[in-house]
């Protein structure tokens, strides 16, 4: 572990929150949680006026609803998310070619490969510089740690939230540590935080007390020694530059248990063209298909078919998904479904167009067969309309084009400009007519199928070509806040 504060850990405030927050000017001061909204959706980021009400991530969506019933409830867009996530990364790369993203609102940077002098004045001085730089390219603020670990200056920056910076000192780490909960510890999760609390260790200075010949006893010899070595406040973890994905995966949690085989055929095909998507996004192919399935009882099955080579055809991946599923009942109701494909590779093996061919003529005598069904005048279930919930998101970014009128969602409507959905039912659809650098905006309610509104793309949160000097007065002083003291965040603002 190196003793200088050479490691920058950054996590954006409250991210998917603070985002609309920052595109909805009626929002800002306001609890607002974003998330899943039907009945089994979870809260993936709640702001901090919604914290205060005791709602947090990965809370039941449900849950949020009684704890805070007055937040506005916001289904994600990613596409805006994405967006603001490439702007922060690109000024983290300028630090040091040593970025390690772990998400889209975190990530870690090894500053000394980037030449900054190993000293805490230097470190201090591109800390505060970067929470600036992250104001002025995205209106959203972010939280600084650092340190001379991967572990500590994640941890500060958690001590520096929100809108901070904390820089843990050298030879300060096992007092720091010392009286944190085991949890704060890499790699303890609730299993392993359990079988120490049953011999009576619950904090960071007592998994230290306990002894390496202790833990390894409880946890094994590699979990044992790596959490006695954490404990003493040592990571000798690097920051890694590229992250190879081993998998890529999509998957959807129903409201509704489904029970209809063909409605679970029609998800899997679906799910299997946006993982294609995703695929080749990454400029990838793979060789293993997987077909996950929960059923109404929370238990899930897994599947795969491993291909005679890498592929990135979307029919290949759908014809082995559907394979996969003939081998699953899930007569007595489904509440997830997934496909991912794993094995991957930089090239796509040239005898899988052989595969594809098949699987496409194959889709064209079924096409073929319901026309002539169709004709003789039967049904068909596949033939007919899709139920409602099928007009769900075609993919992640499909967020901001929804087939349905979902609350938080960009629309533009021909007379009115620009604005995101309230809310929708019986019929209509409520719709506040605001910008990101305006005023809190109208409210105005149409028929759902009102030709003059329509799916929009979002806007960028911070005016195009404004300058500092046009920025609106309510947005002085953003990114002020907090400063190092002693290892603590102070509050220069009121």
């Amino acid at each position: 572990m190196r003793g200088a504060p050479t490691i920058l850990h950054l996590d954006m405030d409250a991210f998917y929150a603070s985002a609309e927050q920052a595109a909805k000017p009626s929002l800002r001061g306001k609890p607002v949680i974003v998330g899943g909204l039907g009945p089994r959706g979870v809260v993936a980021t709640a702001s901090y006026e919604a914290r205060v009400f005791g709602v947090h991530s990965a809370m039941a969506m449900a849950q949020a609803r009684r704890l805070c019933p007055n937040a506005a409830y916001l289904t994600p867009r990613f596409s805006l998310y994405r967006q603001v996530s490439d702007a922060v990364m690109a000024l983290l790369a300028d630090l040091s070619p040593l970025v390690e993203p772990l998400s889209l609102d975190e990530a870690f940077v090894d500053l000394e490969a980037g030449g900054v002098p190993a000293t805490a004045g230097a470190a201090l001085a591109v800390g505060e510089r970067l929470r600036a730089d992250i104001v002025a390219a995205t209106g959203l603020t972010g939280s600084v740690g650092l340190a001379g670990s991967k572990m500590l200056a994640k941890i500060a920056s958690e001590r520096a939230k929100p809108d901070g910076l904390v820089l843990i000192e050298p030879g300060t780490e096992r007092e720091l540590l010392g009286p944190l909960t085991v949890r704060t510890l890499p790699g303890v999760g609730p299993a392993t935080a359990e079988a120490l609390r049953r011999a009576g260790i619950t904090t960071v200075a007592e998994t230290r007390e306990a002894g390496e010949e202790e833990l390894v006893r409880l946890l094994g010899k590699a979990h044992g020694a790596s959490l006695y070595v954490m404990a003493c406040g040592q990571d000798d973890r690097p920051v890694v530059a590229e992250r190879d994905a081993k998998s890529v995966s999509v998957e959807d949690t129903y409201d509704v248990d489904l029970t209809d085989r063909t409605r679970v055929q029609l998800e899997v095909a679906r799910l299997a063209d946006r993982c294609v998507r995703r695929l080749r996004g990454a400029g990838r192919s793979g060789r293993t298909v997987v077909l996950k399935v929960r059923r109404y009882d929370f238990s899930t099955l897994t599947r795969s078919e491993t291909l005679r080579g890498p592929t990135d055809d979307p029919a290949v991946v759908r014809e082995a998904a559907a394979r996969l599923l003939e081998g699953v009942d899930t007569t007595a109701g489904v509440r997830l479904l997934g496909v991912g494909v794993s094995g991957l590779a930089d090239y796509t093996q040239e005898d899988l167009f052989a595969q594809a061919a098949q699987a496409a003529q194959a889709a064209q005598a079924a096409h073929e067969a319901q026309e002539a069904q169709e004709a003789a005048g039967g049904t068909g279930e596949a033939g007919g309309t899709p139920e409602p919930a099928l007009a769900a998101l075609e993919d992640d970014e499909g967020a901001d084009r929804p087939r349905r009128w979902l609350p938080g969602c960009d629309v533009r409507h021909a007379e009115f400009g620009a604005g995101w959905v309230q809310g929708s039912g019986v019929g209509r659809v409520t719709v506040r007519f605001e910008e990101p650098w305006s005023r809190p905006g109208r409210v105005r309610t149409f028929a759902v199928d009102d030709p003059a509104l329509e799916p929009a793309d979002p806007l960028p949160l911070l005016r195009p070509a404004e300058s500092d000097a046009d920025a609106p007065a309510e947005d002085e002083g953003r990114g002020e806040g907090r400063e190092l003291h002693q290892g603590q965040p102070v509050t220069s603002r009121p």
